[in-house]
């Protein structure tokens, strides 16, 4: 009996994409150049979502796309097609800081992800092309041909959209990576190493349990944080210990996320989302015990 053959969809489509070399060479430049252009600092912070905890690209482009559906739906309702106007006009001027943000996002991404997100970025560039074509045509009083215009556009839209969201919950580029550990670890006070076995300055990974923890041993105490980094979970173990504006920090050797160390609060992205921090004690035989903050 002959297997059906089943047609390739939209996620055997995306999935190609991850695995597609072909756009390699433009992707590792264009990446290069967004990261010597917009350097680590309160720029890239901001378009990264610091300030907020969340990334700022996904809000920022619901907007941008919420303008251009409402439009779209205005025109089949014959509204009245300054309301239209005004709405494409709105998700144009919406769409720069949206691709800023989303660009330096991709920036810092996995090159698996970087490859969705390149096709997602040339669609979404098409979709804007689309829409301004759109309102230059309605300005010029022709209605038809921009209304034409505006249902191509939503559907480029839609197909970024989809790659978008492929981004987002496949490749989980924006999640938080950094493992919540409250909710793994009992309640109360857990043995983790001793004291002696731990190196003075440099940071080290321990495992409590199936957890790994980043320790550190310095002059006053030992400090333990989870060990992914919540960007795209590097190792923070691996990272360097710096001092920002007289703090001292953790920095992410994947992506240069920095966490401060006295609470696993972000100080420079691209991460979001906290480090989960555990409180520490040592005992009087010189054991380590930690628990989780909660």
């Amino acid at each position: 009996m002959k297997e059906k053959v089943r047609l390739a969809g939209p996620v055997d489509l995306a999935d190609r994409l991850e695995k597609s070399r072909s756009m390699d060479r433009p992707i590792r430049a264009l990446a290069k150049a967004v990261r010597e252009k917009i350097r680590p600092g309160t720029l890239r912070d901001l378009l990264h979502g610091v300030p907020t905890g969340k990334p700022l690209h996904p809000p920022l482009a619901n907007v941008t796309i919420g303008c251009w559906v409402s439009a779209t739906l205005l025109d089949f309702v014959k509204a009245d097609p300054r309301a239209a106007r005004t709405l494409i006009a709105a998700g144009l001027a919406g769409a720069l800081p949206t691709a800023a943000a989303g660009v330096t996002d991709w920036s810092s991404l996995h090159l698996e992800q970087q490859r969705v997100g390149f096709v997602h970025m040339l669609v979404n560039l098409s979709a804007l092309g689309l829409f301004s074509g759109s309102l230059a045509l309605r300005l010029a009083g022709r209605e038809g041909g921009g209304k034409a215009l505006s249902l191509v556009g939503l559907g480029a839209a839609a197909v970024g959209g989809y790659l978008g969201g492929h981004l987002a919950y496949r490749q989980a580029a924006g999640a938080n990576h950094a493992e919540q550990v409250a909710h793994l670890v009992p309640l109360g006070w857990h043995d983790l190493c001793r004291l002696d076995d731990l190196p003075q300055g440099r940071p080290v990974a321990r495992r409590l349990g199936y957890i790994q923890l980043f320790v550190l041993r310095h002059s006053g105490g030992v400090t333990v944080l989870a060990d992914q980094c919540s960007h795209l979970a590097g190792p923070l173990h691996q990272g360097r210990i710096v001092m920002e504006n007289g703090v001292p920090c953790v920095v992410c050797p994947w992506h240069g996320s920095t966490f401060r160390l006295s609470d696993g609060s972000v100080k420079h992205g691209p991460a979001t989302a906290p480090a989960p921090t555990f409180e520490t004690r040592i005992r009087q035989d010189g054991t380590v015990q930690v628990r989780p903050l909660t």
